[in-house]
């Protein structure tokens, strides 16, 4: 179990962080979901020690470290791939790297996403890109998957695609945490949603239990987040007679 326990993190005198406590047991897919600025890929980061923080992250009870690390995957927007290596040179990569890498499913997943192995990572258009940032968390043979917006620059269709052939390929072992805006689009596809909002932790849900209360997942974010309608009335309102006026 990945567990994180009073976690915290200041950017100077800013807290980003506030206190967050999570578990995630093996075989979860769980959506993490926070407006901009919510902590969502800063509570990532720091599950990985990029960033330094107070409380702790823990692995099968143990902290997260050079010694348990590679059980941890992380598919970044910001991408994390070696722009000047070619797919196929990544794949030997991590070979030679990962005990546990799975050569199979590098290949498959290369395929569906019709991804080339020739040529430096860098020349990969923006979707190509968060594609190929996916192919290998997934492929790296980590139990814990750690996803942040993957799916930025590809088209709806590559999206639910993707989705079907994640639900298919996942063992029993491996948990995903999947950040991102699209709430309607992973409805379906997740077992389980946390919200955060302004550095903490403001909801943690089983789907299934949302479908016994007959709540959407939208509907339940928004009461989460205490989510004010009228305010897009009174934006309008105020300035409603600017459009009459063009």
């Amino acid at each position: 179990m990945l567990e994180i326990k009073n976690l915290s993190k200041y950017y100077g005198r800013k807290l980003a962080l506030d206190g967050v406590n999570l578990a995630l047991p093996r075989g979860e897919l769980v959506g993490l979901f926070g407006e901009n600025g919510a902590g969502k890929t800063t509570l990532m980061k720091c599950v990985l020690g990029f960033l330094r923080h107070t409380g702790s992250v823990t692995l099968d009870g143990e902290p997260v470290g050079r010694r348990n690390i590679e059980r941890i995957a992380f598919a970044t927007s910001e991408h994390s791939f070696f722009p000047d290596l070619s797919p196929a040179g990544h794949a030997e990569f991590y070979a030679a790297h990962f005990p546990r890498f799975n050569r199979r499913r590098f290949d498959v997943l290369m395929d569906f996403f019709e991804l080339p192995r020739r040529g430096a990572a860098r020349k990969l258009s923006t979707g190509q890109k968060n594609q190929f940032e996916v192919v290998l968390a997934l492929s790296q043979g980590a139990e814990y998957i750690l996803m942040d917006e993957p799916f930025a620059g590809n088209d709806i269709f590559n999206r639910e695609d993707f989705y079907k052939v994640l639900l298919g390929i996942l063992g029993e072992d491996e948990t995903v945490l999947l950040s991102t805006h699209l709430l309607e689009e992973v409805g379906g596809f997740i077992g389980r949603a946390v919200l955060i909002h302004k550095g903490r932790i403001c909801g943690d849900v089983s789907m299934a239990e949302l479908d016994e209360r007959g709540e959407s997942l939208v509907d339940y974010v928004k009461s989460a987040w205490n989510y004010r309608a009228e305010r897009i009335e009174r934006a309008i309102d105020e300035l409603g007679g600017e459009g009459a006026q063009r």
